[in-house]
Order: structure tokens, then C-alpha cells, then sequence
């Protein structure tokens, strides 16, 4: 079974938008994203634009604002605290990674915890932890959505079952594991110190690659019927000279063979993590009216 993200997403999408078109009928207003992007990386242009495109297709008002390379700490963490402050603004993002001088920690925790839609700031991190409501970062979010496709088509049962986390990231592999412990699976989580990789994954039900390294998780390693989601982005070349092609952390040719499901990539978790952006807008919306 491939899980198919982009399909996936749509249906994310579709019950956020009705999620943001009920809230705009009780208030007045629709929720509010605002991101915030600190010079002129390109890539991280391209990202931020298709967030604020998306935030608008499903009727979430979104507002990208760029700052000049050039602007100090202070500067950025003042235009932060104008945000935590407006009543409009329900969502902040800081788009990473920030230039240097500017210290990612000290922005990071300056975004208001009720508006930190990435989930980083340490009072979400600790709600999560004590399992709690928490904003909670959108790529995990879309993993466990892709798992429970899988769990829905039979493929597994997350309850009781050997989960692998592979990656110990704040934004990726630790709250992956936070995830699925709440959700009652036996969590392992790997990194680099690791011993004997392949003979933990050939144990995992369910297997998260998160560690940014192409392919390094081959179809041996794989515990036929397992579920298989890759969160790796690699860019690699490709057969024809001076061109380059995207893969993940997992052998997906080899691994499919005894998965009994896999996100590809690209078309995996990429397309969940900006439809779980939208949603995590829209919770922090209704938890802020709420109050």
C-alpha cells in the first residue's frame, strides 16, 4: 500500500476549510497567519509563499512578511511581540532557518505558546510530553494521520505495537515518539550512537525515518507488513548528467517490496505538513476564543 500524502492532504484540507468557514460564521472573522521570513533565501521564499497560498485556499487569512537580511535580533523580536499582541493574529510563524546573528532559540520562545503553530515553543513541548493538548509540530502530525490511513485500510494497530522512531530531532523524531507513545504504541527512538540499526527496524511494526540521509534505510531492514514512513528530503543526482532527483531516508524501491505500506518522496509527509499548518491555525483560533 502506498500513502498517498497529496490525496491525503485534500481531505486535511477540506475539513479545515469547513473548520474555517464555521469559525468565520460564529466570529466575524476568519483565523489569522502571519509568517514571518527573514531575508532572501530562495528556498525559503518558495516555502513561505506556497504557506500563505494555502492558508488562503481555505479561506484563513494569511499574511506573509519579509524582513531584510539585515535586521537585528532586537528588531525581529519587537516585530514578534507586535504579533503576540494583535487580536487578529491567531498563528505566528518564523521561518527557518534565520540569518546569522540572530539566535533561533531566542525567537523561537518569543512567539506567544497560543499562537506557536510550529509547536516549539517549550510549553508546548511540555504539554506534549505530559500528554496534554498541545500545538504540536505540524510534520509529526502528518505522519501520524499517514499511520492511521494505514491502521484504517488493516495494515496495522497502533495500540501495543513496535514503533521506531529514527532521528531524535525537536522539530521531527521527538515528539514523533512523544505521538505515538500517547497513542499507546512501545516507542524506540534511534540516532546516530544507535547499535545495530537493522536488526531494530527488522522488530518495528512501524518504522519513521527522520535522520536527513539518502536511502540509508535498505528493504532488508524492513519487517515485512511493516508500516514505513519516510520523512527524508535528499537531493541527489540523477542518471542524466547535471540534473538531480529527490528521495528519502528509505530505500522506497526495495522497502516497498515488503512494506505492507509506505509514503513515498516526494508525496509522503510533505503535502501533511503544510495541510497540518492549516489545521494547527485553525485549533489555535478556537483555543484563543475559547480562552
Amino acid at each position: 500500500m502506498i500513502l498517498d500524502g497529496k490525496s491525503i492532504a485534500e481531505k486535511v484540507r477540506a475539513e479545515v476549510r469547513e473548520g474555517v468557514e464555521r469559525f468565520a460564521r460564529r466570529h466575524g472573522r476568519a483565523p489569522g497567519l502571519d509568517v514571518l521570513l527573514v531575508g532572501e533565501d530562495p528556498a525559503s521564499q518558495v516555502y513561505t509563499r506556497n504557506k500563505e497560498r494555502a492558508a488562503r485556499d481555505v479561506g484563513i487569512r494569511g499574511r506573509l512578511e519579509v524582513l531584510p537580511a539585515e535586521t537585528r535580533e532586537a528588531e525581529l523580536l519587537a516585530r514578534i511581540a507586535a504579533l503576540n499582541a494583535d487580536p487578529s493574529v491567531d498563528a505566528i510563524l518564523v521561518q527557518l532557518p534565520l540569518p546569522a546573528g540572530i539566535g533561533e532559540t531566542r525567537v523561537l520562545d518569543a512567539v506567544a505558546p497560543d499562537k506557536d503553530v510550529d509547536g516549539f515553543h517549550p510549553h508546548n513541548v511540555g504539554l506534549l510530553v505530559s500528554g496534554r493538548p498541545a500545538l504540536v509540530p505540524c510534520t509529526p502530525l502528518g505522519c501520524m494521520r499517514l499511520i492511521a490511513e494505514a491502521e484504517a485500510a488493516g495494515v496495522v494497530q497502533v495500540r501495543g505495537a513496535r514503533a521506531l522512531v529514527i532521528g531524535r530531532s525537536n522539530i521531527v523524531g521527538k515528539p514523533m515518539a512523544q505521538l505515538l507513545q500517547s497513542a499507546h504504541a512501545t516507542v524506540t527512538l534511534a540516532h546516530s550512537h544507535t547499535r545495530d540499526l537493522p536488526a531494530l527496524c527488522r522488530e518495528a511494526d512501524i518504522l519513521v525515518a527522520a535522520i536527513g540521509r539518502p536511502e540509508t534505510i535498505r528493504g532488508e531492514w524492513i519487517k515485512p507488513g511493516a508500516v514505513v514512513i519516510d520523512v527524508g528530503i535528499n537531493r541527489i543526482p540523477a542518471a542524466e548528467e547535471g540534473k538531480t532527483r529527490l528521495v528519502g531516508d528509505v530505500a522506497f524501491a526495495e522497502a516497498k517490496e515488503r512494506a505492507g505500506a509506505i509514503s513515498p518522496v516526494p508525496g509522503g509527509v510533505g503535502p501533511l505538513t503544510i495541510a497540518y499548518l492549516l489545521a494547527n491555525t485553525l485549533r489555535a483560533a478556537e483555543q484563543r476564543i475559547a480562552g
